[in-house]
């Protein structure tokens, strides 16, 4: 499991790990049963606090990502793949709002706009 760490962002440490895991998770190359590292090795990996990874952990515990058994370690939890794509949705919506509400601010046209989310989501494939 490779998880790089950042010390250019203002994201805590804690957030970067959760992030990154969640995002191998959805991504499919985290599976359902999958053992991760313990928090003492990851957070020797990464040189950083075990509380750090602690909390990590925690957070994707609290969301249904990961689990843990005392002596045993923590696994990836089973996913519902449709509740998942939801909160990924409901996540993209959100930022979209953002979005256009500054769109909005700026007097862009619904049709620049949508010639500016072409470019960006075309220039990623």
């Amino acid at each position: 499991m490779q998880i790089v760490i950042s010390n250019q962002t203002k994201e805590p440490i804690y957030e970067q790990i959760t992030n990154q895991i969640r995002a191998m998770i959805l991504a499919g190359e985290l599976t359902e049963g999958e053992p991760i590292p313990s928090m003492r090795t990851l957070a020797k990996d990464l040189q950083v606090s075990v509380i750090t990874t602690k909390r990590a952990y925690e957070e994707l515990e609290k969301v249904g990502l990961i689990y843990s058994i005392v002596g045993k370690g923590s696994f990836v939890a089973e996913q519902n793949i449709e509740l998942m794509r939801e909160k990924k949705l409901h996540a993209i919506e959100e930022q979209l709002t953002v979005t256009i509400e500054a769109a909005k601010e700026l007097g862009l046209s619904l049709k620049d706009l949508q010639q500016v989310l072409s470019m960006l989501y075309e220039g990623e494939e």
